[in-house]
Parts: structure tokens; sequence; C-alpha cells
């Protein structure tokens, strides 16, 4: 009797349970057959081997791997649709010494994603992209994706994909292969044990190319999809190795020992002050005072467009840099001209920002009565909402802020230039909130609006009567 035993076990990259669904905690989402089951194994089986579970962010997109972080015990990303190699550039690009894998469907890279996957092999991202092409949208409903074959039924294509109706299916790794900067291509099967271990080698080698920092990867998998084809699991691999394999020929596209060498142009560097335009601009406050009057707030303009929106919003995150903040400036607009919404979040920080979305601002500036219902119970507990008008709707409160109605618009027309009412909003905000000093907002209103004499002197005046406006009415709270 032999001394050796064959034991088959789970891959530690894998989670020792699943908590996707707390009665199937040993099981995945996959169905029996499927090739996603076996293409996550040889993942983890690799990446295991080659001793990178703890460096490896894993990125998933829409699609039958969107619960992929239920089960692979290494960082997880979750992407939007077709959206993952654009993630996985931007993980890559920052955290440069990890292993970073996208892991997209053909209905996901091959559709959606096609811009995405093909610029980020263009630039030679130092990724590792595993494309699992079964010629079907698997979990919407079995649509037709770029890679049905011809001839092949789908829910949109119930007679059969036609060429001159629907094209001729997309070879992903031939397209990419024409490019100069990926290092490595190969298209492998799930068809058979046989090519079941070529597709564990071009894995591990994808994986090893990117360990080494050598560039872009791409192993695309043919896989079955016995559900959504309507067959058995046998049928299944046996259509991947008599239908798909002739359309999408196996084998390496693309095998590079080193990175592609191109003349490198040199770019002169700026600093960021340089590239915004600040250099040489000095705050008329010192530090001392800076650290008083610049506070850090998170604001919410919303009106119409044409109200000047967007610029408020762009005026104040400018008056930010200036006096040496972190800012954003986060625009919403619908695709009117004027008379649409708008609206912009505003975040004045002095540490770094983690988003510029703003779900519950300090202060609101609401342009008009739309916005101000829409936006007015947003506006975080104890925080202020400044109003362009000389008094609330009737029968609306708001309980958790406090409400300052300041007609801009009005006082605009009664200087003569309905533009400025957005300047008035930024006058009374200051007077309110102290958040930036007057002397920065109106260094950057001249730079803004130009040199026009009347305009400056327009704006000049705006600021000062948003300032006054509240004073007149007895606003003169800065809590």
């Amino acid at each position: 009797m032999s001394d050796y035993q064959v034991v088959q076990e789970r891959s530690e990259v894998f989670y020792d349970v699943f908590e996707r669904k707390p009665e199937l905690k040993h099981q995945t989402h996959y169905c029996p057959g499927c090739g996603h089951g076996i293409a996550h194994k040889l993942v983890a089986e690799a990446l295991e081997d080659l001793g990178l579970q703890d460096r490896t962010i894993f990125v998933s997109p829409v699609g039958c791997s969107v619960f992929a972080y239920y089960y692979f015990d290494v960082g997880n990303v979750q992407a939007a649709h077709g959206r993952a190699a654009a993630v996985a550039t931007a993980v890559k690009r920052a955290c440069p010494d990890s292993i970073v894998i996208s892991y997209q469907g053909d209905g996901d890279l091959a559709a959606i994603g096609t811009a995405e996957i093909l610029h980020a092999a263009n630039r030679g991202e130092k990724i590792a992209v595993f494309f699992i092409n079964n010629a079907i949208y698997g979990m919407t409903g079995g649509q037709m994706a770029p890679t049905t074959l011809l001839g092949q039924t789908s829910s949109t294509t119930p007679w059969g994909r036609r060429f001159d109706n629907e094209g001729f299916p997309l070879r992903i790794s031939e397209l990419l292969s024409t490019l100069e900067a990926p290092i490595y291509i190969e298209r492998v099967a799930l068809s058979d044990s046989k090519n079941i271990m070529r597709t564990r080698k071009a894995i591990r080698k994808a994986l090893e190319i990117q360990r080494d920092g050598l560039g872009f990867a791409l192993v695309e998998i043919l896989s079955p999809c016995p559900t959504i084809w309507k067959m058995d699991p046998v049928d299944a691999q046996r259509h991947v190795a008599e239908k798909m394999i002739p359309t999408f020929p196996l084998g390496v596209y693309r095998d590079r020992k080193e990175p592609v060498k191109a003349e490198r142009i040199e770019v002169p560097q700026h600093t960021v002050a340089e590239v915004l335009e600040l250099a040489g601009h000095k705050a008329e406050a010192n530090v001392e005072e800076r650290s008083e009057e610049a506070r850090p707030m998170t604001i919410k303009a919303a009106g119409f467009g044409g109200q000047g929106i967007l610029l408020l919003g762009q005026i104040m995150a400018e008056m930010g840099m200036r006096e040496g903040m972190e800012v954003s400036w986060l625009p919403s607009y619908g695709p009117e001209m004027r008379s649409g919404s708008a609206h912009c979040h505003v975040c004045l920080s002095r540490e770094r920002i983690g988003s510029p979305l703003i779900e519950h601002p300090d202060v609101l500036l609401a342009m008009n009565e739309i916005s101000l219902r829409k936006f007015a119970a947003q506006v975080k507990s104890g925080g202020m909402i400044i109003y362009n008008r000389p008094e609330l709707p009737e029968e609306f409160t708001v309980p958790q802020a406090r409400v300052f109605c300041v007609p801009a618009s009005d006082i605009a027309d009664q200087l003569g230039s309905a533009k400025v009412a957005n300047i008035v909003m930024l006058g009374a905000l200051i007077e309110l909130t102290g958040v930036l000093p007057e002397s920065t907002a109106l260094a950057v209103v001249e730079e803004t609006v130009g040199k026009k004499k009347a305009l400056l002197e327009a704006n000049r005046k705006a600021l000062e009567a948003g300032r006054a406006a509240c004073a007149e009415r007895g606003y003169t709270s800065r809590q």
C-alpha cells in the first residue's frame, strides 16, 4: 500500500465560510458546472503558491462575479459595470506594491467596459486581467453579448445572432494584441482537464508578470454557462470545445519578456500652485488670522441653471485654496443651459478630503424654493440654510437647522445686475459663518470676472451688500 495520500482542500486564499447567505455558508452562488468556480479555484491556488495573498486587491464589477468579495480573503473593491479595469488602474497607481486583479465577464469587459480595457492595455497598466468569456450575459437573463457566437440564440437574438444585423463576435485577445504596451495575452479554455491545466499555468504566469512589475497581462478564459445555455455541465464543456474554440482560437497572442521601450518625452514638472496659477499669490491675512477666519466647512449651493451656482462653488473652492486649505468642488446639473436644476458640493478642510460628495452639509445656499424644499432636510443638525427670499414659504419649517432669509436676487436687481445675486449670497455666507476672509473673496472675484471695471464694481458692491443685508436683518451670528 502506498505511503502517499492525496488530499484535496480549499485554498487558504478563500474564506473558511461564505457569509453571503446564512443558510449556505459553504457554497458559492455559482451554478453547477459554471466556469467561474473553476477559475476562482485556479486564481486562489496561484496566489497561495506565489505567496501573494496579503498583497492582492481583487476588483470585481457587476455580473456573475459580483460576490467575489465573499469568497476571496484578500483586499476587495467592487466596481461599477464595465469599470473594473479603470478602478484597477487607480488602485495599482495608488498602491503600486499591490497585486491588482481585474476579474470580468464578457458582458462587462467586452461590452460597456470596452473603452476601459482598451485604454488600460494601451497604457500598459501593471494589472492582471482575467476575462471570463462564456458568450452570453449570464446574470441578467441571457442577452446577447459582444462575444455571442454567430447563430447562437439568446433572449435578445431568439433566432440566432446574424452578422448582418448584430455583427460578428468580438475577439478581445486579438484586438488587444495589436497594441504596443501589453506584456502577455493568452486565450485558454475550461473545456477539459488538459485545457484547465493550461489555464492554471496562464493565470499563474499573469500573476508572476505583475509580481515582477513588468506590465499589463490578460488571460481570456472560455468558460461554460450551463444554466443560461440550457445544457447539462458535460454538454456545456463539450460546447466550449466544439463551438467556442473554433470561433475563439486558443493560444498566446502576446508574450514579451520585458516592457516595450519607447523614447521618453521629458515633461516640465510643476507644483500644484503653478498648475492652478496660484504661484505668487499671498493671502491677505497672516497665518494666525487664517487659522481663525478660514474655517473647515461643507457647503451645498443649489438653484436654477443660470443663477451662477457652479461659479459660486468654484469661487469658494478657489478661496479655500488661497487660504491653504484642502478643497473639493463637485458640480451636478441638468441638460438645460438655463432654468434646469443645478447644485454643487464644496468641501473646505484642513485635512485630506475622502470624498467630494456631501450627504449632510454644514450650510445650504438655496437660490430658489425648489432647492430649499429638496435639500433642506439634508442639512446636518445645527447647520445653516441661507435662502434667497425675504422669508420662508408658508408652513415650511426646518427644525434641525437655522434659517437666514437674504433676498439676494432683489438686492442684485437694486444694484442693477441680476447676475450678481450669487455674489450677494457669498457675502451673506462670509458674514454669517466667517468661513473665509472677505479680502480673499474680493481677490478671487476680481480674477474670475475679469478686468472690466463696471463688472468688478458690481461684484464688489454685491459682496458688501450681502454682508450688510445680514446686519440689517439682525443676522450677526457666526456660531
